[in-house]
C-alpha cells in the first residue's frame, strides 16, 4: 500500500546529491554548515566504551583539533597518549583532561614530530612500555611564513607534516599490527591546491625560489595523502588501516595565527575544533571500509582532486616516496 513517503532508495540518493553538492561548494562543505547538515545522515556515532582496553597517540594533543581528539577519544574509554613537542603543555592538558574525565587513562609524551632524532628516541622508547596501538593519528602541524629548517636540516612542515610521521609510523609498525591499528594522517582541504607535478618532484625541500608559506603547508598536506594511501596499500591484508582526511575550516589557535584575515572573514562559520576531530576519531572507533584512495571528510570518502584538476603525476608520486624512504633511512613505500 502506498504511503506517499520517499522510499529509502529515494533518501539516500538525496543525501547522497545534497553531501555531494556541499562537497564542491567548499565553503557550504568545510564550515559549520557542512557537518550542520551531514550529521542529519551520516554513518552512526560509535558506541559508548568502544574504545576501553584501547590505546591511541595523538599528536599535536595539546591545541585545538588534536585537544578535543584527545577528550573524545577519552570519553569512549581509550587510554590516550598526548604527545606534543612542549612538556609544560603536554603536563597542563593532562592534568585538565585527568579531571574532566574521572578514572581515565592519559599518557603524557614529548616529542618534536619534526625531529627526526628525537622521532627514533621516542619511538623506542614508547615500543618498551606497550606491546599493542589501536590508533595513531598524525595530527602535529606547523605553518611558517618564512623557509624554516628541522634539526636534520629538513624544511620545516616537510619534516613535521611528512617524514617525522612516515618515520614514526614505520618504527611503531610492530604495535600497530598487535592492535591491529587505524592510522589517520590530518591532511588539510587546501591539499586540493597543491597537487603533485613532476616539474616540482626535485624541489620537495622547497629549496628553489621564493617560499610561499601557505602553499608549502598545502604541498605536504598534499603529500600527506600520497603517504597515507601507500601505507594503506603497504599494510593491506595485516589489519591495520591506514586513512587521510580533513577536517574542515576549523577555529584553532593556528588558523588564528598563520591565517589571520581568512580567520577574521570566516569566523562566524568556522567548526569548533570536536568538529573538525570527528572523522578522525570516528574513522579509529568504527573502523569502516575504506578503499583507495583512502581519502575522509565528515565520515565519508572524498576524491583527491577535483573535476579540473588533473590527478597527480605518477613520477612525483614515485619520486616523493623514494625521497621519503631515503630520507628517514626506510623501505621504499608502493
Amino acid at each position: 500500500m502506498a504511503t506517499g513517503l520517499p522510499s529509502l532508495e529515494t533518501m539516500n540518493a538525496l543525501a547522497s546529491l545534497v553531501d555531494t553538492v556541499l562537497d564542491r561548494s567548499v565553503v557550504l562543505g568545510y564550515t559549520s554548515i557542512g557537518s550542520a547538515v551531514r550529521r542529519r545522515f551520516w554513518p552512526a556515532d560509535p558506541e559508548p566504551g568502544s574504545m576501553v582496553g584501547k590505546r591511541v597517540v595523538v599528536t599535536g594533543a595539546t591545541s585545538g583539533i588534536g585537544e578535543a581528539m584527545a577528550r573524545s577519544f577519552l570519553d569512549l574509554g581509550a587510554t590516550v597518549h598526548l604527545l606534543g613537542r612542549t612538556e609544560s603543555k603536554v603536563a597542563d592538558y593532562a592534568r585538565e583532561l585527568r579531571e574532566a574525565v574521572p578514572n581515565s587513562e592519559v599518557v603524557e609524551e614529548v616529542c618534536d614530530v619534526s625531529d627526526l632524532d628525537a622521532v627514533r628516541a621516542w619511538c623506542a622508547d614508547l615500543a618498551g612500555r606497550v606491546d599493542a596501538l589501536h590508533g595513531l593519528v598524525h595530527n602535529a602541524g606547523t605553518m611558517t611564513k618564512r623557509r624554516e629548517e628541522s634539526p636534520q636540516g629538513h624544511e620545516l612542515s616537510l619534516a613535521a607534516h611528512v617524514l617525522g610521521p612516515h618515520l614514526m609510523t614505520h618504527l611503531l609498525r610492530d604495535r600497530l599490527l598487535a592492535g591491529p591499528a587505524s592510522v589517520v594522517w590530518m591532511s588539510s582541504g587546501g591539499m586540493y591546491g597543491a597537487s603533485l607535478h613532476a616539474d616540482d618532484a626535485d624541489d620537495i625541500e622547497y629549496r628553489r625560489g621564493g617560499y610561499d608559506g601557505v602553499q608549502g603547508y598545502a604541498r605536504t598536506k598534499r603529500m600527506q595523502v600520497v603517504l597515507a594511501d601507500a601505507w594503506a596499500e603497504q599494510l593491506r591484508g595485516t589489519g591495520v588501516q591506514v586513512e587521510s582526511m580533513h577536517p574542515g575550516w576549523v577555529r584553532t589557535p593556528g588558523v588564528s595565527e598563520s591565517l589571520p584575515t581568512f580567520d577574521k572573514v570566516m569566523d562566524p562559520l568556522l567548526r569548533e575544533p570536536v568538529d573538525g576531530a570527528d572523522t578522525a576519531v570516528w574513522l579509529v572507533a568504527t573502523r569502516p571500509e575504506s578503499t583507495a584512495k583512502h581519502f575522509w571528510h565528515d565520515r565519508a570518502q572524498r576524491p583527491t582532486t577535483f573535476g579540473w584538476q588533473r590527478a597527480d603525476d605518477e613520477a612525483a608520486r614515485r619520486r616523493l616516496l623514494e625521497y621519503v624512504a631515503d630520507q628517514t633511512g626506510t623501505a621504499a613505500l608502493v
